[in-house]
């Protein structure tokens, strides 16, 4: 019994535990693309501007990379995205 009361207060934790964070100015294509709402398009212009420079801010992100708005960048956040280590932050 303690044993399954255990293993519940694990798996409770788990599921509560922050998303693993993942840097944009550091994730390969495939890891960009594991996020809801990046498939192949969206992941290839973050790595072209990427390319050019590294991001400095989710402004600069949103800027450079076109139809990145406002929600899609707080849901990529709250999946674990960001940018120079700091989550979105709506203005």
């Amino acid at each position: 019994m303690r044993r399954r009361l255990a293993l519940l207060g694990l798996l409770a934790a788990v599921a509560r535990a922050e998303p693993s964070l993942l840097e944009v100015n550091q994730a390969s294509q495939a890891q960009l693309e594991s996020l809801e709402g990046v498939g192949p398009a969206l992941a290839e212009r973050i790595l072209r501007q990427r390319q050019r420079k590294a991001f400095e801010s989710w402004a600069d992100l949103r800027k450079r990379v076109g139809g990145l708005g406002e929600k899609q960048a707080a849901r990529l956040s709250a999946q674990g995205l960001r940018v120079r280590g700091q989550a979105f932050q709506p203005n």
